[in-house]
């Protein structure tokens, strides 16, 4: 039997053309895609974690490819994982994600070098994380720094999980603040 039992997905996008300044002549686009799963450890303790954590690959292909498509895989230069676990559970159950939505979203894009920024929590029903976001190439280009709102009024429900993974394409409008910029990237080691 599959550890991964989905109620639910979400899809969310945002557009957007300014942040008080000129209207920019090509708007940013970030995209969450978020599935809520039944926990399968919710009220006890579970000592190997690693057959969930494998099965949660396809899950994270599944999220990652809606985002590819809805986004376009050559507009991708931001991304970012999260997880919200029902209160039954711990956030261990949520820390599996690391592996396997990082994973997924690397596959998808190429190998990008840049380490996959991430958020969790446990919380109840209805709580919203701010998702942290950067450049999939290297993760000091400070234009690039962003976060994205995610989580679904229904969930998690006290024995689920949110599953969540976001994808931009680009940096912040308006970004002004200096810094390495995308264009100046490298050392090709995931930082510089």
């Amino acid at each position: 039997m599959s550890l991964i039992q989905i109620r639910k997905r979400s899809l969310t996008i945002e557009t957007i053309y300014h942040e008080g300044g000129p209207v920019s002549s090509k708007p940013l686009r970030l995209a969450a895609a978020c599935a809520v799963i039944r926990n399968p450890y919710a009220g006890h303790y579970e000592e190997d974690l690693m057959p969930f954590m494998a099965e949660l690959r396809s899950l994270g292909t599944l999220l990652s490819e809606e985002l590819v498509q809805t986004l376009g895989k050559e507009n991708i230069e931001v991304y970012s994982k999260a997880a919200i676990v029902g209160v039954n559970g711990e956030l261990e159950h949520g820390a599996v994600w690391h592996e396997a939505g990082g994973w997924a979203m690397r596959e998808l894009l190429g190998n990008p070098k840049a380490m996959v920024p991430a958020a969790k929590a446990v919380a109840g029903a209805g709580y919203r994380l701010m998702v942290p976001l950067h450049y999939i190439h290297a993760s000091y280009v400070r234009s690039h720094y962003n976060s994205m709102e995610i989580g679904i009024q229904d969930s998690p429900r006290p024995d689920e999980i949110l599953f969540g993974l976001v994808m931009g394409t680009g940096g912040r409008i308006h970004s002004r603040l200096g810094g390495l910029t995308k264009e100046k990237v490298s050392i090709n080691d995931g930082q510089r």
